[in-house]
């Protein structure tokens, strides 16, 4: 099943109005307390306190408890960074930053990409996991591996070491995180898949760019390049880590959200990716939501990526 919806762009306001609740009578008095007996005054303050209105009110939420946390699978390391609300039983939220050139930056990348989906978020009671993936060392999508080993390990691990039952699983991924979870969503079933601007869909037009020198060259290519030489010389194994390459197979539903205006090299490719995605006969339910005017981070930005996002999120 393929969706697609071509939203205009816009902003919702919303208004909080605060209704206080109804004052006790002031000559109110709880049946047990004899009318002859006198009662301290203290014990009358009290008592009035305790069953003023505040009484009637819902406790407050506490605050989700934000940490970071070792963990090994499929002999895999890394720390990952969680955020876990009060109660026992859960969904969970597997979030992907984008693409960060130094590995030292990670934990940063990670913690801002977990506040830009909280900051979208409608629910309170998810745990939510920031994946800080490494990328420094290596071509791209060899990081898979650890987008990987963060996904099993809150399927197999996290209730047990956590404490906690985990019901849903619902995956999140921005630029390259959209590109993993996007591959992801080929390797292993979840209850859902979001990505905004996924990407590198194409590596041999990019490279090809920076090779005749059309735009600055960058540390993705320069590594490919490295290792496999010219676009031209060997452009199967350029292919072989594009998006495009991975458009069938879908296990889970997914939701795409692109903005129109994003860059040209993403602009380029995003039409053929659409249409391969299209074609697909062997995928899950697929959601593509393009936003007139949204750039890069349209899932974030534009009021109808997020309800579509919460949309997704809570229908599964």
């Amino acid at each position: 099943m393929l969706e697609f919806l071509n939203a205009p762009p816009g902003n919702r306001s919303f208004a909080l109005i605060d209704v206080p609740c109804m004052n006790r009578p002031l000559n109110f008095r709880p049946p047990h307390v004899s009318k002859r007996k006198k009662t301290p005054m203290r014990y009358c303050l009290l008592l009035i306190s305790l069953l003023s209105c505040a009484k009637d009110e819902a406790p407050a939420l506490a605050e989700a408890v934000r940490q970071t946390r070792d963990i090994t699978y499929n002999n895999i390391t890394m720390k990952l960074v969680i955020e876990k609300p009060t109660g026992t039983e859960m969904d969970a939220l597997l979030v992907y930053h984008g693409t960060v050139l130094y590995d030292a930056n990670l934990m940063s990348a990670a913690n801002n990409v977990m506040d830009d989906f909280k900051g979208i978020l409608d629910r309170k009671d998810m745990l939510i996991v920031g994946v800080p993936y490494p990328g420094e060392n290596m071509l791209l999508g060899d990081n898979i591996v650890y987008a990987e080993a963060a996904l099993l390990w809150v399927k197999n691990k996290a209730s047990q070491e956590l404490g906690i039952s985990i019901k849903k699983i619902f995956l999140g991924g921005h630029s390259q995180g959209g590109y993993l979870v996007t591959r992801l969503n080929t390797m292993h079933e979840t209850n859902g898949v979001i990505a905004n601007a996924p990407g590198p869909f194409n590596l041999v037009y990019r490279c090809q760019l920076e090779e005749s020198g059309q735009i600055a060259a960058g540390a993705t290519c320069n590594k490919l390049r490295a290792a496999y030489g010219t676009t031209s010389a060997n452009p199967n194994a350029y292919m072989a880590r594009s998006l495009l390459t991975f458009t069938r197979g879908f296990k889970s539903d997914i939701l795409f959200v692109q903005g129109l205006n994003d860059s040209p090299i993403q602009m380029y490719s995003w039409p053929v990716f659409k249409q391969e995605v299209t074609n697909c006969t062997d995928c899950k339910s697929i959601r593509m939501v393009e936003i007139p005017g949204g750039e890069h981070s349209s899932l974030f930005m534009s009021s109808v990526a997020k309800a579509e996002f919460n949309n997704f999120i809570n229908s599964r």
